[in-house]
């Protein structure tokens, strides 16, 4: 149910179809270079088939699906070209939020300290191979909390609507790279501690360097895998 002014709005069965393709569907390394059933998906999400069709339509525009004549929805996997852009205009963002929240004293301290310390209850005392789903996706979550949190800091509505739309590729790299790399939800801790130090030390070079470290760090290890 979603909540408009205080008052409860029913939402439509294409609306819950997008959101669980979204959040849950995409961001499984499994699907990547499958196709979707729609009408298992249907079922899945207690709707027709006809707003789950809708539904996909509408990742078809967003690039996230492609519909092959014959066989259905496709969800092909992101090219190398396509993550090193994603990560390129991650840190475009990230620097120039760095930046402004320096420059500003807006650097959101508490909210990135909170979803920092929400990664770490998530990262396993053992061996973390990302092999938990629920855990990798959560985990992710809260690594995007992270960054869209010094993002929104900003204060600029066309770039926090801008990052918030890399939300789903985001997720579906982010975990990926949980799968593929042995410690990273740790590495990704210790990363993200060095960004928030440099940010607390007024640093603005440093808060660059560690975050041109974390995106590249994230990026090695999605195209050597």
């Amino acid at each position: 149910m979603l909540y408009i002014l205080g008052m409860p709005v029913r939402e439509s069965g294409r609306d819950r179809a997008v959101h669980y393709l979204r959040e849950t569907v995409l961001a499984d390394p499994a699907v990547q270079g499958t196709f979707l059933n729609e009408g298992e998906l249907a079922t899945r999400i207690g709707v027709s088939r006809t707003p789950v069709r809708e539904a996909l339509l509408l990742l078809v525009a967003d690039g996230l699906v492609e519909m092959m004549p014959g066989r259905g929805a496709y969800v092909p996997p992101l090219s190398g070209r396509q993550i090193r852009e994603l990560m390129e205009l991650r840190g475009v963002l990230e620097r120039h939020a760095a930046t402004r929240t320096l420059t500003d004293a807006t650097v959101p301290l508490p909210a990135l300290h909170e979803a920092l310390a929400e990664q770490e209850k998530l990262v396993p005392a053992g061996p973390d191979g990302g092999d938990d789903l629920a855990t990798a996706t959560a985990f992710i979550d809260w690594d995007m909390t992270f960054h869209q949190s010094l993002i929104d800091a900003v204060g600029n509505g066309t770039i926090t609507r801008t990052y918030a739309g890399l939300r789903v590729r985001q997720r579906r790299v982010g975990v990926t790279a949980l799968y593929r790399a042995a410690n990273r939800r740790r590495s990704v801790c210790t990363e993200h501690g060095r960004i928030v130090d440099a940010l607390a030390s007024g640093d603005e070079a440093a808060a660059h360097a560690a975050i041109d470290e974390h995106l590249e760090l994230t990026l090695r290890v999605l195209l050597e895998a």
